[in-house]
């Protein structure tokens, strides 16, 4: 089932519908939705490596934006919707003691989660509920988004077939490290 999904995944890589639906999950993961842009980022960049950055770049800036929304949320919203999300990820209980502690470093806190596997939404609703500047929120997003989107195009811009190759040949092995990366952040984030 996963081979077939990574197969559709490439096939819509090469539609001209790719590149909405990047920016369309980018913009949702950034706030409330569970699987990162990565599954979309990858084969769409394998499947037309010459536009790599131009799909980084796209990927970015809908990924900062859905930011902005996560840091609405938490800021103007999160009675209703903030806290179930951040209760689905088994934060919530543990709010009011992060929260005193998250401005000091929530700068760094927005670099950490936006790079790494660490589900990025609830850093940013975190920063509208705890009330993070919101322009060194969107600043930290930028770089944070850019430097991991980038890498990911820049290495497979560079080492594209090679790593398209690698991937095909151990696609089992390569979607559970997926899977164990997505689900070991979320395990992160439910023991911070």
């Amino acid at each position: 089932m996963l081979r077939r999904l990574y197969d559709w995944t490439l096939s819509l890589a090469e539609t001209r519908f790719a590149l909405l639906a990047l920016a369309l999950v980018a913009f949702a993961e950034s706030s409330v939705f569970p699987i990162p842009p990565d599954i979309l980022l990858i084969p769409i960049i394998l499947a037309a490596p010459n536009r790599a950055f131009l799909v980084a770049g796209l990927c970015t800036i809908a990924s900062v934006a859905g930011g902005g929304l996560g840091y609405w949320i938490g800021a103007e919203l999160f009675e209703s919707v903030g806290k179930p999300v951040l209760e689905f990820y088994g934060k919530l209980e543990k709010f009011d003691i992060f929260a005193e502690r998250f401005n000091e470093n929530g700068p760094w806190a927005v670099l950490f989660a936006g790079v790494t596997p660490f589900p990025y939404k609830v850093i940013t609703i975190t920063s509208g509920a705890t009330g993070l500047d919101f322009w060194v929120f969107m600043a930290s997003s930028v770089v944070a988004r850019a430097l991991r989107f980038f890498l990911v195009a820049a290495l497979l811009w560079k080492f594209g077939a090679p790593i398209r190759a690698f991937i095909e040949e151990r696609f089992g092995l390569m979607a559970t490290l997926f899977f164990v990366l997505l689900f070991g952040g979320f395990a992160v984030v439910k023991y911070l």
